[in-house]
């Protein structure tokens, strides 16, 4: 599979506050696409280490950083998922917009743990879709981190306040069988 994968804020982070964004490089080489939005969010102040481990990122070419022009598709999904969305749906978060706006016009995976927020539209575009969990679990699978790892990184996911839906890696990967 060599799809890229469009981050929103809470999925990247996940990785970025434990200082384990190296993993997704080394899974995903070429692939990571950090919406303008999702950068813009990671950006602030009182976080100045996320910032620089987002720019380490992209300067050492492991990620890049993608903008929405206006006038385009992505664009009019990522304003109408983020504004004005169709009835029975939920006005939803920028970075996620702009990661399932992204993920849809370039035939992307989305990678957001945020599922309430998603899923309906994961359905609806019939889109790709990873969680931390599913990254974790594609770690596990090419050898790069063991099934304690994973549990160590976990914890270590939860302790930063993480929202996972899982208490351990082990129990995320039962869930699979």
């Amino acid at each position: 599979m060599t799809e890229p994968l469009f981050f929103d804020t809470d999925c990247l982070s996940a990785f970025l506050w434990i200082n384990n964004q190296s993993l997704l490089a080394q899974l995903y080489p070429g692939r990571i696409i950090i919406p303008a939005q999702v950068y813009e969010e990671l950006s602030i102040p009182s976080i100045p280490h996320l910032k620089n481990r987002i720019d380490s990122m992209i300067n050492s070419g492991d990620a890049s950083i993608k903008h929405i022009l206006t006038n385009t598709e992505e664009y009019e999904l990522y304003r109408k998922l983020s504004d004005s969305p169709d009835k029975g749906h939920v006005i939803i978060g920028s970075g996620e917009a702009a990661a399932i706006a992204l993920a849809k016009q370039y035939d992307g995976i989305l990678a957001s743990n945020n599922l309430r927020d998603v899923s309906v539209y994961v359905s609806e575009f019939e889109l790709h879709h990873k969680t931390t969990g599913d990254i974790l679990k594609d770690a596990l699978d090419s050898g790069l981190i063991t099934e304690s790892d994973g549990n160590q990184l976990w914890q270590d996911m939860l302790k930063k306040r993480r929202i996972l839906g899982y208490p351990t890696f082990s129990d995320f990967l039962k869930s699979y069988s």
